[in-house]
């Protein structure tokens, strides 16, 4: 058996423009530094996304289940690596900076670490209303749970594949973003980190208003309704 050191996890649906350069890439990036596994979970995609990336070296995984963190879910499933980090399909995320954020990890003995967009965030890169939305929300999660974090709709963290068995993931929708980063900084030894930001290529899937509606009311449902999160009440 080959021992894996990371696993890439990567949702995808239609992302054909794009998905071709996330790969080339993540290849550049982690050939030759570490032995990994890219795993791209494709929710069903009209487009080439799936055949553009097996081309290049990407385990496909479909997922005909519709939602974000349904996609994750089933990728973190199938992934092997002793860390696995995750990222979007659309060109957003620096690939380059995987593996410094692993060796981070190991260095300061951390288990889970999340990435901060707004510092070093390109023009263009995400709308104003996305912003204020974003920002809402990370206040939010602040002002419900109490820890410290500014982004919290990145999507883009590496973390210990073990930390998986230590926390509780109950969304499988937009939410599943802030409620990983609420889960690790409750339970584990976990950091922010700025990382470099850039305009995705291809069309926006998200609705900033649906999205954000969800992604709020979810907050207060964890909150103070959950019932496998009776800890956060007491």
């Amino acid at each position: 058996m080959i021992f894996l050191e990371l696993s890439v996890v990567i949702p995808t649906l239609n992302e054909e423009e794009c998905i071709g350069q996330v790969m080339d890439e993540l290849l550049a990036s982690l050939c030759d530094k570490t032995r990994y596994e890219i795993i791209v979970v494709d929710g069903m995609s009209k487009d080439r996304t799936r055949e553009i990336a097996r081309a290049k070296g990407a385990m496909i995984v479909e997922e005909p289940r519709r939602g974000y963190g349904r996609a994750y879910k089933t990728g973190f499933s199938r992934a092997k690596g002793k860390f696995i980090a995750t990222m979007d399909g659309d060109c957003t995320y620096p690939a380059e900076s995987i593996i410094p954020l692993m060796e981070m990890l190991e260095e300061e003995d951390l288990d889970f670490i999340t990435t901060d967009r707004f510092g070093h965030m390109e023009e263009g890169a995400m709308s104003d209303l996305h912003k204020i939305g974003n920002l809402a929300l990370s206040f939010t999660t602040r002002l419900l749970f109490g820890r410290i974090i500014r982004d919290s709709q990145s999507g883009m963290w590496v973390f210990r594949r073990e930390v998986l068995s230590k926390i509780t993931m109950e969304s499988d929708g937009m939410p599943f973003s802030e409620e990983i980063k609420i889960e690790a900084f409750r339970k584990l030894r976990s950091k922010e980190v700025m990382i470099r930001y850039r305009r995705r290529m291809g069309r926006v899937k998200l609705s900033s208003w649906e999205d954000g509606w969800k992604n709020f009311r979810f907050l207060w449902w964890k909150r103070f309704c959950s019932p496998r999160d009776t800890s956060l009440r007491s």
